[in-house]
């Protein structure tokens, strides 16, 4: 079974920038399917960014053009760089490992995009 950690969340100010850092540990993540996912206060869990195996990507129309989504296989390390952070990105962010029949989750890592 993976096991996923999250990092570099934080406070940041409306236009600035960062980038969020999966771990993982487990031996599928070279096949795996990763996403990243975010849930706001009171509202539902939504998509971010996914990036498969092969490097094919998908981002919810609310990032593209703002947010990255890459992976390092040798690493096994899965990145969210995220540019002209907007109040609405504010949500915990959680990654996602998906490889039939696993779906893991890490526990989150907060941002907060306010002046």
């Amino acid at each position: 079974q993976v096991q996923l950690v999250e990092s570099g969340g934080g406070l940041v100010q409306p236009g600035g920038s960062l980038r969020l850092s999966c771990a993982a540990s487990g031996t599928i993540f070279s096949i795996a399917t990763m996403g990243w996912y975010r849930q706001a206060p009171g509202k539902q869990r939504e998509m971010v960014a996914t990036i498969t195996s092969g490097g094919s990507t998908n981002y919810a129309d609310s990032v593209k053009g703002r947010f990255t989504i890459s992976r390092d296989n040798a690493k096994s390390t899965v990145y969210l760089q995220m540019n002209s952070l907007k109040p609405e990105d504010t949500a915990i962010y959680y990654c996602n490992a998906r490889n039939f029949p696993i779906n893991a989750w890490g526990k989150g890592t907060p941002v907060t995009v306010s002046s």
